[in-house]
């Protein structure tokens, strides 16, 4: 778990300030009777408008006097939650940077699988673009 977010209610749903929860999909913390309660004392729901969610750097953004309530959001959640509420030239971006994390998360073990087959360590530097350092230390060696 990380830091806490933040719930929080806005007077006005049509301030762009955080993030619905309901955007963000399945949090953990929406189901636990500390929510609910929460929820329930302020007489709203999961998918009000009104409600809004900050990660844990902006929680200074929460407006005073707002109905608040700290929650903990695990790694992946804290990241859609981060996504989504940064602004869209940062979104798309992040987005790339989430694709190539998930490509090149199993990078060595696809040179490893380029090198078992036969392809030559030069030709696997011309092809990926890689270090040849990488292609010797994906090969054990």
């Amino acid at each position: 778990m990380t830091d806490d977010a933040y719930l929080f209610l806005l007077d006005d749903p049509s301030v762009p300030l955080g993030v619905a929860p309901a955007e963000v999909g399945e949090l953990a913390c929406m189901d636990t009777p500390a929510v609910r309660a929460w929820l329930d004392a302020q007489g709203s729901t999961p998918t009000s408008p009104h409600l809004r969610l900050l990660p844990p750097e902006e929680n200074a953004a929460v407006p005073e006097g707002a109905e608040r309530l700290p929650v903990p959001l695990s790694d992946e959640e804290l990241s859609r939650v981060r996504h989504l509420s940064a602004p869209g030239s940062h979104a798309d971006v992040e987005q790339e940077l989430l694709a190539y994390r998930d490509l090149a998360d199993g990078r060595d073990d696809l040179i490893g699988r380029a090198l078992a087959a036969g392809v030559p360590p030069h030709r696997i530097v011309e092809l990926t673009g890689v270090d040849p350092a990488t292609v010797t230390a994906a090969a054990g060696g």
